[in-house]
């Protein structure tokens, strides 16, 4: 397999007994059931996450009320997929080796920002996405179609994808619109994704990501500076 192997001892999960109860038999045969927060993303190049961050560093402190993300926590997701089983992972990755080679590198760069549900009331801020938008699209298909083969189906469901990457969360709904207005001339230069994630999240006051697999892409005769597992230190079919 390409890549890192997402081996359980890399991972270093929780456990959560499956019933909590007081004796052997609540439990699933007598065992512990190892639960991890995963998703799929693509990383950005510490070129592009170092134009982002000349722009948005900044406007922080007018800000303090915001949960600004930092350059370890960029990344364009694919797939969330929330809490997983760990046994489920080794299928889940020979998926997503499967999808990521069934589509080829992709031209994308940073672009503008909004706000969801929106700018007035936003829970988060986010940059925009733009070039191969419709490659991303089938990738981020591919990748949820995989996952959800192997046992992990994506928490958004049926919602419909909306490449972005966050730059802050909001604890109360709150007026951004001038934060949008600032950041909506922002455009970064272009670079390719070469490869896809699959990224561990470690919730707590500054969560943690941990890169456990990597997969490439089909490569592509497009120039320019190809991303690496990303500045965080992470084919047309959507079947996998």
């Amino acid at each position: 397999m390409a890549g890192k192997r997402p081996y359980a001892a890399a991972i270093r999960c929780c456990r959560r007994p499956v019933n909590p109860g007081t004796g052997p038999a609540s439990w699933r045969f007598g065992c512990y059931q190892w639960i991890v927060r995963l998703f799929v993303a693509i990383g950005l190049p510490h070129e592009a996450a170092g134009e982002l961050d000349e722009v948005v560093a900044p406007l922080r402190p007018a800000w303090p009320e915001l949960r600004w993300t930092g350059r370890d926590a960029w990344h364009l997701t694919l797939a969330f997929l929330g809490e997983v089983d760990q046994a489920v992972i080794a299928g889940l990755a020979v998926r997503l080796e499967r999808a990521a080679r069934r589509h080829p590198s992709l031209s994308l760069h940073l672009s503008g920002a909004g706000a969801f549900p929106g700018a007035t009331r936003a829970r988060v801020l986010w940059t925009g996405i733009q070039g191969d938008r419709h490659g991303l699209g089938l990738l981020a298909a591919s990748a949820g179609a995989g996952a959800r083969r192997a046992g992990a189906p994506p928490a958004a469901g049926g919602r419909g994808y909306q490449p972005h990457l966050t730059l802050a969360r909001c604890r109360a709904p709150a007026d951004v619109h001038s934060l949008v207005g600032t950041l909506g001339s922002f455009a970064g230069t272009p670079w390719v994704a070469t490869e896809i994630h699959l990224i561990h999240s470690r919730l707590g006051a500054h969560p943690r990501y941990e890169v456990i697999g990597t997969w490439p892409l089909r490569a592509s005769p497009s120039p320019g500076p190809a991303s690496g597992p990303s500045a965080t230190g992470p084919g047309n079919s959507s079947g996998a």
